[in-house]
């Protein structure tokens, strides 16, 4: 067939877009399509009314297999690198090295550590709520931040690849704030530095993730019930207060991650995270009914 006669073929032609030359045919009906007609099928590719028919005669239960194997999947490749993990080390190791500078260290140091008065101007004639937060970028010695940043280490490169990196954040913010919020209520007048109520939240939502994975957690669950009795015992001089508080608050969210994991439950997790972050501000209200 000689190219003349090729193109005044209406056959070369797709039947949706006659102006559109295609040598591609429907696997059902044969008829020509052109690429943007086209829909991969297990057998090749059909045209929309096939396809539209294929979906009219499939049953209740293809049609639920169908969505979820078409679901977007959380973690992609380019999802696995833990970048918000060496974000707070980096963060964490520059606030450890200005703390090291002679006049400047100390002011730093007194500037971010958590002290529960601090947020009642009634009592101090101050309110600094950034101090809630901010413990977790102070340490007491390069020992304190070495194994605090050597934890996050450890479990970030498992966890915030599997929750995304926004989700590992949340955990990590919402975790320090428990602990603070811990120390507030049951050891009001203590200053307290470190991450360790936010490690110590990441720990909880990894035993309590894992378990509803079907994964093996008791390695994970010997390593912290180690050191949550090591703050308990005199001379440590460990705030076991922070890392109660932000073992539930870390627990709490991970079981929020993993009852609403599904796209359809999306709006319902990030309303759970917000209420517990109001809850735990509330609880900030306890202390003035208490001690004075």
């Amino acid at each position: 067939m000689t190219a003349p006669e090729r193109n005044r073929n209406s056959d070369n032609f797709c039947y949706r877009h006659p102006d559109r030359q295609s040598f591609v045919l429907c696997q059902r009906c044969l008829r020509t399509i052109c690429p943007e007609c086209q829909t991969q099928a297990a057998v090749g590719v059909i045209c929309p009314e096939c396809l539209a028919e294929q979906k009219k005669a499939q049953t209740p239960a293809q049609r639920t297999a169908e969505r979820r194997w078409a679901r977007p999947r959380a973690v992609t490749a380019s999802d696995s690198r833990p970048l918000v993990t060496y974000a707070i080390i980096g963060i964490t190791a520059l606030a450890f090295l200005v703390g090291l500078i002679p006049g400047v260290g100390e002011t730093v140091q007194n500037t971010l550590l958590f002290w529960a008065p601090s947020l009642y101007p009634e009592l101090t004639g101050t309110f600094e709520p950034w101090r809630l937060l901010t413990a977790a970028l102070v340490h007491a010695g390069f020992w304190h931040v070495g194994l605090n940043m050597l934890a996050l280490w450890m479990i970030g490169r498992s966890l915030e690849p599997l929750l995304g990196h926004g989700r590992f954040l949340v955990l990590y913010v919402l975790s320090a704030l428990g602990g603070s919020v811990a120390v507030a209520l049951l050891s009001f007048t203590t200053p307290v530095v470190g991450a360790s109520g936010a490690i110590f939240g990441l720990f909880g939502a990894l035993i309590v993730i894992g378990r509803h994975i079907g994964a093996n957690i008791a390695g994970i669950a010997i390593i912290l019930v180690i050191n949550l009795v090591i703050g308990f015992i005199p001379g440590f001089n460990v705030s076991w207060q922070a890392h109660v508080g932000g073992l539930v608050v870390g627990a709490l969210v991970g079981l929020i991650y993993a009852r609403t994991r599904s796209v359809r439950r999306r709006m319902l997790q990030v309303w759970l995270l917000v209420a517990l972050g109001a809850a735990l501000l509330a609880l900030l209200l306890v202390p003035p009914l208490v001690f004075f």
